[in-house]
């Protein structure tokens, strides 16, 4: 059983003029709660013109406050958390335990599926998505994961396939039916046609296995021709003009996911915050809004590997991506930010350092020391298993419609609620 020390902790009824909703405090302190309230009280039951969603991949609670221990300490917080409204989310799909996909699915399309499912349902028919109905309201649309761009995460907002695998119908989906504004991530692989390298060489001395292995043919190509700017590095991303924005860094994920002991794992070509700042600043120069997903996967792949340090630099990169967010919603309070997770992985939990270990042997023995920011304190992570688990993972939201995301309910709710907060048709 995953311990929660210090977490999930009902705080208080929020009256409500129809409804009262319950908020758990256990990511930000009461006073800057109530802060928080009072500056969102005047405009958080209007409409969000704007959406920033926020997916921590594989992300427990039990990961978010390893990665608050780390990066804030034992009386700091993160930015992901100090958000004035909060819930728990119930992951399983129609398995007790979730994949991505369908996970991803319930978010995006308001569904329960089986694992493996791009938004379709039981039988394998398409589900419309909240980011379908932005782009038909006329907002911009965009997605950004450090993994794959076509990935299970990403993908599930943007497509429709019976099996996440066949990721060169996602792209060509994106670019042909759901028309995303901005992509950006890894999985050149998939974009071009096997024995036509991209950018990033077949066969690289860091995996061998990588490789071009498209089955559409060279959709960098369709793409261009259908008015996206492609950039392959920073220098390029930054430089980038125009309203339609195509960015793969990497032939796979943007990282690499192997044991601990193996080197510096998690560094992205482009970081997640930097990515997430162009995709901010290029769509929101539509002015009828945007809706953007944002996915920090490196935080479910190191725990797929039990690696609580690589874990955690990704999950820092996550919350400085969400600070970039939350400033461009102080300048714009119609902007709606959140931050939540797919499903938790590894089972962890926070345990002091100590000379016996009751966990186990190989990768799933405990892990660490890790240094708590500010304290002259260590902690140890405690891994479970190498697999996804069933456990409730947070949700934290500010601006206009957070409300609607207090309490505790299952993952479709998500869908449902970003519907409402930005009043779209479906």
């Amino acid at each position: 059983m995953i311990k929660k020390r210090g977490m999930l902790i009902l705080n208080a009824a929020i009256a409500l003029t129809t409804v009262t909703a319950l908020t758990f405090a256990s990511f930000a302190d009461a006073s800057s709660t109530e802060r928080h309230e009072k500056k969102s009280r005047s405009h958080h039951h209007g409409m969000a013109k704007n959406v920033i969603l926020f997916v921590g991949d594989g992300m427990g609670p039990g990961h978010r406050n390893a990665i608050r221990l780390a990066a804030a300490g034992a009386d700091g917080e993160l930015a992901m958390n100090d958000m004035p409204y909060s819930g728990m989310v119930h992951t399983s799909s129609t398995s007790l335990v979730t994949d991505s996909a369908a996970a991803a699915t319930a978010m995006a399309a308001g569904i329960k599926t089986y694992n493996g499912a791009i938004s379709v349902d039981p039988d394998k028919q398409p589900v419309k998505t909240v980011l379908e109905l932005a782009e038909k309201a006329g907002k911009a649309t965009g997605v950004v994961t450090t993994s794959q761009v076509t990935d299970a995460t990403p993908a599930a907002f943007g497509a429709h396939v019976a099996d996440r695998s066949s990721q060169s119908d996602i792209a060509k989906q994106y670019l042909e039916n759901s028309d995303i504004d901005v992509i950006l991530g890894g999985g050149e692989d998939y974009w071009y046609p096997k024995g036509s390298a991209g950018k990033y060489p077949d066969h690289p001395a860091k995996d061998p296995e990588e490789e071009s292995k498209g089955t559409e043919g060279n959709l960098v190509k369709k793409a261009r021709k259908l008015g996206y700017n492609y950039v392959t590095n920073q220098k390029e991303l930054e430089k980038a003009k125009g309203d339609k924005l195509l960015g793969l860094f990497a032939n796979e994920e943007m990282f690499e996911q192997r044991p601990e002991g193996e080197g510096d794992l998690y560094k992205p070509v482009v970081p997640l915050p930097e990515m997430t700042k162009k995709a901010i600043d290029t769509l929101s120069r539509n002015n009828k809004g945007f809706f953007l997903m944002v996915e920090e996967e490196g935080i479910d792949e190191m725990s797929h590997e039990n690696n609580a340090k690589q874990m955690i630099k990704a999950g820092k990169q996550l919350d400085k991506s969400v600070e970039v967010a939350k400033k461009f919603a102080k300048k714009h309070p119609d902007t709606l930010v959140l931050v939540t997770a797919d499903h938790g992985c590894g089972g962890i939990s926070i345990e002091d350092v100590s000379n016996k270990d009751e966990s186990g042997e190989g990768i799933s023995k405990e892990d660490g020391p890790i240094k708590a920011a500010h304290l002259d304190q260590q902690f140890t992570i405690d891994w479970t298993t190498s697999g996804h688990s069933a456990v409730d993972v947070p949700l934290t939201a500010m601006g206009p419609g957070a409300q609607l995301f207090a309490g505790v309910y299952e993952n479709t709710h998500i869908h449902d609620a970003l519907i409402k907060a930005m009043r779209l048709k479906q």
